[in-house]
């Protein structure tokens, strides 16, 4: 017993010299390194299937398709005339809206729950940074006709309803009304203050999140419709669509900062991640003009396609990618050198666009050809190919928005 003991002994210690030698230590380090390195730099996995969701005007339907294959696995009905559509920030679940309501697709098991709301048309909705709550337009309730015999009355003023939806429950938290005809919502980063765009009274309205009370009103230009809010500060700006300018509004000091002339007349904003340029579409003129947004002057315009209307930006803001409604083009701007990468005809008419998580691909949805391409969106990659174009699939008729779910926890997709 005394002779098994003192074997066992034996090989514990010289097992222990071994593992306490320096050299065997600076060789399990290194291995551990590399290791960490490699597991590191592994890019996450797509889902299986890679999915791009389609909502279509015209067949009230959306195109589930599977991007790796290029096919569509589903097709999803929705209310009539779904016009955008949005995934809820931190969660698996994309709202459509429209004049037949909200709808809400699970992506998980491609479930959906029709029309949660029942009040006429719900439009421009935005979520709250932690995509808790839903802030949306709704259409004013039509006048009851007037009674025979009753003496007719002057109409009333417009009023919006703006709603307020608890995510999580669809329970409705409650409205505040408007006394004016608001065309678009927008939060500022911390989710306090809620703008209202009114083209009609050339005006932003602002509001308390926290008290659903007005703060105020600031008098912008004529026709204020599209409004980008930058991620930093409190400036906002605003699209004047019936004047040749944009306006900057303060969203704390609620006053204009400035008007910044453009010569023609505005209409979408895109405005960079970084917070430092913001690109101005201009429809009748097909060009985009790009505003210093810390210095509030024009820096440049350059010439699109005919009618650009949507655009969406790389993470890094290095890249820009345009859709041209009027001649069915997408072009790749380089941002920082004003070139264009790449000009690629995918159809009639492009709508809508939508860049892949992992960014190496950019998804269109073309209402012309009721169809969605798929283009090569890296910048090394486009140098080296003809065209961007990888392959286009059918789709339902006339698609108004795509989104395509994030799985790299980037919270990156964009719609029209």
């Amino acid at each position: 017993m005394k002779i098994y003991d003192g074997a066992v002994l034996a090989i514990i210690n010289r097992q222990s010299s071994i593992i306490n030698s320096p050299s065997l230590r600076l060789f399990l380090l290194t291995v551990a390194s590399v290791a960490c390195v490699a597991a590191c730099s592994r890019r996450p996995v797509p889902p299986a299937p890679y999915l791009a969701f389609v909502v279509s005007q015209a067949t009230s339907s959306v195109a589930v398709v599977n991007l790796a294959e290029m096919r569509v696995v589903a097709s999803l009905a929705v209310s009539p005339g779904p016009e955008a559509a949005a995934l809820r920030p931190r969660s698996q679940e994309i709202f459509v809206t429209g004049p037949g309501g909200i709808d809400r697709i699970q992506i998980s098991n491609l479930k959906v729950h029709l029309n949660s709301r029942s009040d006429s048309h719900p439009r421009s909705l935005v979520f709250s940074p932690d995509g808790r709550l839903a802030y949306f337009l709704l259409e004013p309730a039509p006048r009851p006709a007037p009674q025979a015999g009753a003496m007719s009355e002057p109409p009333a003023p417009g009023v919006s309803h703006i709603a307020i939806l608890e995510c999580d429950s669809g329970r409705e938290l409650g409205q505040i009304r408007v006394r004016a005809q608001l065309s678009r919502l927008a939060l500022t980063p911390d989710g306090k203050t809620l703008l209202g765009t009114d083209p009609i009274a050339g005006a932003v309205q602002v509001f308390d999140t926290q008290t659903r009370k007005p703060l105020g009103v600031v008098q912008v230009g004529r026709g204020a419709q599209a409004i980008e809010v930058s991620p930093y500060g409190s400036k906002a700006f605003v699209s004047n669509s019936e004047e040749e300018k944009i306006s900057v509004v303060d969203t704390a000091a609620r006053q204009v900062l400035s008007h910044i002339e453009l010569g023609m007349r505005p209409g979408p904003l895109i405005l960079k991640p970084d917070g430092g340029e913001l690109f101005v579409l201009c429809p009748q003129a097909s060009l985009v003009a790009i505003v210093d947004a810390f210095h509030d002057n024009v820096s440049q315009t350059m010439p699109t396609g005919r009618s650009p209307v949507t655009g969406v930006f790389r993470r890094d803001s290095r890249v820009f990618y345009l859709a041209n409604a009027g001649d069915g083009s997408v072009m790749t701007l380089d941002v920082e050198n004003r070139a264009v990468l790449a000009s690629t005809f995918v159809g009639r008419e492009p709508r809508a666009l939508a860049l892949t998580p992992d960014e190496r691909f950019l998804v269109v949805a073309d209402g012309g050809t009721s169809s969605l391409a798929i283009l090569i969106a890296e910048p090394a990659r486009l140098a080296k190919v003809r065209s961007a174009l990888v392959t286009t699939t059918p789709v339902g008729a006339r698609p108004v928005a795509v989104v395509v779910p994030d799985w790299l926890g980037t919270e990156k997709s964009s719609g029209p």
